[in-house]
């Protein structure tokens, strides 16, 4: 593909887009082509519907990286699509060489949602109700403020998560508001968790466009869908999770968000049961983001962060 003189005059061309077949996935990236349509008319857009290893076997460990992720990056590698579409949060906090993340566009709401039938929120829980999270960093936050709550495992996509609850499976489940508002679920009961009680994922709410690092004809197309207020504050939660050596299945939090020139992160580690959380709160120069997550990741590492996550890695060897 390539663009000539006015980046917007873009010769026509099928430009593929790569995601996974889930129907999260599906809508994250159909969004994404309408965005694109209306930037470039000239050009056409196809979605290519990647099955990832996270996708294909249900048994994997929580250190695992990439699962969800490494089949479409191949595809990209390859050539076979032109961009690929994620969910920030599944991406390893370091990507393969010859790939870069291109475009952050404007990003959703990224809280946790308690969702129950009646609506409830953390405090009017029963005692020893079944909260349905496959994340430790959802499991361990619930139990820093609710430790006699029984965590109990639930996988699947969105609507089947959401099944289970109405199937009386749980008496509450954890997910992210992004995913419900994307989807326009109704009929549900939602409690929206502060920040004060659950910092979310890296990247929650966040959608990634990567693209191959030499394609630059590709990366002025998505660069007209990129945020740059969110693209430095996913910036700055990926630098701050590299730091620590860890992936989207460890207790791991970090939110940023940008006030004039400058921007706020706000970061956590938690020990798997919840009895222990290192957080930390800082803020720099809005030019100074990359320094702002290793800053916050080098504290909470002195302050003890190092010894949960290594005892974390080893619990699931």
């Amino acid at each position: 593909m390539c663009v000539k003189g006015n980046w917007f005059d873009v010769r026509p061309k099928t430009i593929i887009i790569g995601a996974r077949g889930s129907l999260l996935s599906v809508c994250q990236a159909e969004g994404v082509i309408g965005l694109l349509k209306k930037n470039f008319p000239r050009c056409d857009f196809s979605l290519a519907k990647i099955t990832t290893t996270g996708d294909r076997v249900k048994e994997w460990k929580r250190v695992d990286k990439g699962i969800f992720v490494k089949e479409i990056e191949d595809a990209l590698s390859g050539g076979d699509i032109d961009i690929a579409v994620h969910s920030v949060k599944d991406l390893p906090s370091s990507l393969p060489d010859d790939l870069c993340l291109a475009a952050v566009p404007a990003r959703e709401n990224p809280c946790d949602i308690l969702l129950s039938f009646p609506r409830r929120s953390f405090k009017t829980l029963p005692l020893h109700s079944r909260v349905g999270t496959s994340s430790l960093r959802r499991s361990a936050q619930v139990l820093h403020v609710r430790p006699d709550v029984r965590i109990e495992e639930l996988r699947g996509n969105l609507d089947t998560r959401i099944r289970k609850l109405k199937e009386g499976l749980f008496d509450a489940i954890i997910v992210a508001a992004a995913g419900l508002n994307r989807l326009g679920f109704s009929g549900l009961y939602p409690y929206r968790i502060p920040f004060s009680i659950m910092l979310p994922a890296a990247g929650q709410g966040a959608l990634g466009l990567e693209i191959r690092r030499t394609d630059d004809c590709t990366r002025k197309i998505v660069s007209a869908l990129n945020n740059k207020n969110d693209f430095l504050c996913v910036e700055c939660e990926r630098i701050f999770l590299n730091e620590l050596g860890g992936g989207c299945r460890l207790p791991v939090a970090a939110y940023a968000r940008i006030r004039g020139r400058v921007i706020f992160l706000e970061a956590a580690v938690i020990s798997c049961d919840g009895k222990d959380i290192i957080r930390v709160s800082r803020k720099a120069g809005i030019e100074a983001y990359r320094d702002l997550g290793k800053r916050a990741a080098c504290e909470i590492l002195e302050k003890g962060g190092k010894e949960i996550l290594d005892c974390v890695r080893k619990s699931s060897e």
